[in-house]
């Protein structure tokens, strides 16, 4: 069985990056690439990193109109990654658009409430809603649009779950039961998220800045 721990490698330096994919290759399922690393190494980075044989999550959360963010995706295409990541607050018709121009392959995922925010946060952009209820809310509508599931934190996942069942649910802010909690509100072990109806597991920091990364993705492979 494949695991369902992606390490993120939010870093803008390609070899260091590459020095950890490698370490740890055989212990995740794959890794994430995000807009650190995609600004820094572009397309050709993506392609260097798509070399170590592991599948790619490519979190962009992309973010714009419609036409806008389907050219974006159709420009991203020959990158086959595994997963793409899009914000769902840009509303239905980006969703559609963006699936639609997205390879057959890629699960197109829709980001509802970033982990780094509260509901205190939220208020403070004008949504009236908790967090809960906001990603409740924007999970349905990425269903709607055809998505292939969304992005939310862990204290969520079982109610996106029910509201669909055969959806892909990334869970990001994942922390080992000993691990910091950084700059992430929303925090949950990996075992609970998995319980709670995580798809895909995304952990950089527990793993990446540890002593020994491939120790520290061993031990949270062997919770799971």
């Amino acid at each position: 069985m494949t695991s369902p721990v992606y390490v993120a490698l939010d870093t803008p330096d390609l070899e260091r990056a590459k020095a950890i994919a490698t370490k740890v290759r055989h212990h995740v399922g794959g890794i994430k690439l995000g807009l650190e690393f995609f600004t820094a190494n572009g397309r050709s980075g993506v392609k260097e990193m798509a070399q170590l044989g592991l599948p790619i999550f490519l979190d962009l959360k992309l973010h714009d109109i419609p036409n806008t963010v389907a050219k974006a995706v159709q420009a991203l295409r020959d990158l086959e990654p595994a997963v793409l990541t899009i914000h769902a607050a840009g509303g239905r018709a980006m969703m559609e658009d963006a699936k639609a121009a997205a390879p057959a392959g890629t699960k197109v995922v829709g980001v509802t409430v970033l982990t780094s925010l509260d509901d205190d946060d939220l208020r403070s952009i004008g949504v009236e809603s908790d967090s809960h209820a906001q990603v409740e809310r924007l999970t349905k509508l990425a269903r709607e649009a055809g998505l292939d599931g969304v992005v939310c934190s862990g204290a969520e996942v079982k109610a996106a779950k029910r509201l669909w069942p055969d959806g892909f649910f990334v869970v990001p802010g994942v922390r080992p039961a000993n691990g910091e909690a950084g700059d992430q509100k929303r925090v949950v072990t990996p075992r609970q998220a998995l319980n709670d109806g995580a798809s895909m597991l995304v952990i950089g920091r527990p793993i990446t800045a540890a002593a020994d990364p491939d120790e520290a993705a061993r031990a949270i492979e062997a919770t799971l």
